[in-house]
């Protein structure tokens, strides 16, 4: 008899803060809409030999459940409310909504259901397959490697910034995804927590809850995109998701994402009232000094003081990126750091996977993401690309896919 496999995913709080706090906003708004996420791998690499195994963790999912401990410490937190909390308590992970197939090498795998449903797969399937896929290519590595190298990091970043005043450095763990492991992430996290003072949270909200850190994250993509297809005007669809989440958050978890149709389309509807409600706004594409002086520029020119306002910088950082930042732009405004794969999977030997799950569909109806950096976008339908340029005055937009 074939022995059980063992779950790789044990709590259902293993996952990413922005989740829990973009499925509470749909559980209120919109529980009843329909959408469909697919996988990409950037690096086109064939993972499509771990489909069996990736199958076996995907039934193995329906077995997490929110603990009364869990519960108790997400009630404790500003901002969910009891409701959700009693919704969530009953939710488990269909696997029936997951379409996973290996064709010519290649993973492909589709999820498909409502959309306060579909919103959870996405962090955890993406943290099982990096562990499936690392765990047959370098089952030698191991966690105490992960820390070694972390605290050669350390020592290089503590020497290079020490002509520095680091009292507003912020570090986040943006780990999860795409992970060496769950037991490399604890372990980074764990040093971090020992080692350096300027960590001021994680986006796991497990290692949040049992380490006693904040939990951090606010909305990904798929809130913006969803937003195109519910708002009754296309034009209009990135300011109806900003007004959405302050009355979803008010003053709380006032983070933008500011890439979603480009940073340009975006500050042109980031206007006074959004600029000056919502606490600041992420990076996740593109230049990150072009993009900062932009955001600075673009405070300035509605009369708000960028020092009251936030950058958070997430996308494809290391310590020594995040220390040029720090230099390039402290103190005109305050920064943060979101550090993810290069915390968590950054191993010798080890290549990290460049890989996403990504709406797009929405109640039967094609949506986009059209990045910064064209390597990021993610079109499927030409004519609705072609609506999106009209509707945001965008430059003529080459889609890889």
């Amino acid at each position: 008899m074939k022995p059980l496999a063992s779950p790789i995913l044990t709590t259902l709080l293993d996952t990413d803060a922005y989740k829990l706090h973009m499925q509470q906003a749909v559980f209120h708004r919109y529980p009843h809409l329909c959408v469909t996420a697919e996988f990409r791998c950037r690096g086109d690499e064939l993972l499509g030999r771990y489909t069996d195994e990736i199958m076996t963790q995907i039934e193995l999912m329906q077995q997490l459940v929110l603990t009364d401990d869990e519960y108790r410490y997400l009630a404790s937190l500003p901002f969910f409310t009891i409701d959700y909390l009693n919704w969530l308590k009953t939710f488990r992970f269909n696997p029936r909504q997951v379409s996973v197939s290996n064709q010519q090498g290649h993973l492909v795998l589709t999820i498909t259901g409502p959309w306060v449903e579909v919103i959870l797969w996405e962090v955890p399937l993406l943290a099982l397959i990096s562990e499936i896929v690392h765990r047959h290519r370098t089952p030698s590595v191991t966690a105490a490697d992960a820390l070694t190298l972390l605290n050669t990091k350390l020592a290089k970043f503590k020497m290079d910034s020490a002509d520095l005043d680091m009292s507003r450095f912020k570090l986040m763990d943006f780990g999860t995804r795409r992970r060496f492991s769950q037991s490399v992430q604890e372990s980074v996290v764990e040093e971090l927590v020992r080692e350096v003072p300027w960590l001021v949270g994680t986006s796991n909200y497990d290692i949040a809850r049992r380490h006693h850190l904040a939990p951090v994250g606010t909305q990904a993509h798929e809130w913006f995109q969803a937003h195109q297809q519910i708002s009754s005007e296309l034009a209009h669809s990135q300011r109806a998701a900003l007004q959405a989440w302050l009355e979803e958050y008010n003053d709380m978890l006032g983070i933008a994402l500011t890439d979603c149709i480009a940073t340009d389309a975006f500050l042109r509807d980031f206007g006074f009232n959004f600029a000056n409600r919502y606490q600041g706004v992420r990076h996740d594409s593109g230049d990150p000094v072009a993009w900062g002086e932009k955001i600075i520029n673009h405070y300035r020119s509605l009369g708000i003081d960028p020092r009251e306002k936030t950058l958070v910088f997430s996308d494809s950082l290391t310590l020594d990126k995040a220390l040029e930042l720090y230099r390039h732009f402290d103190p005109r405004i305050n920064i943060i750091f979101g550090v993810g794969t290069r915390l968590t999977c950054d191993l010798p030997g080890v290549s990290p996977l460049n890989i996403v799950i990504k709406l797009t569909s929405c109640d039967g109806k094609p949506v986009a993401k059209l990045s910064d950096s064209p390597g990021k976008t993610i079109c499927q339908d030409i004519s609705f690309v072609k609506a999106l340029e009209k509707a945001f005055d965008l430059p003529k937009i080459n889609c890889p896919n």
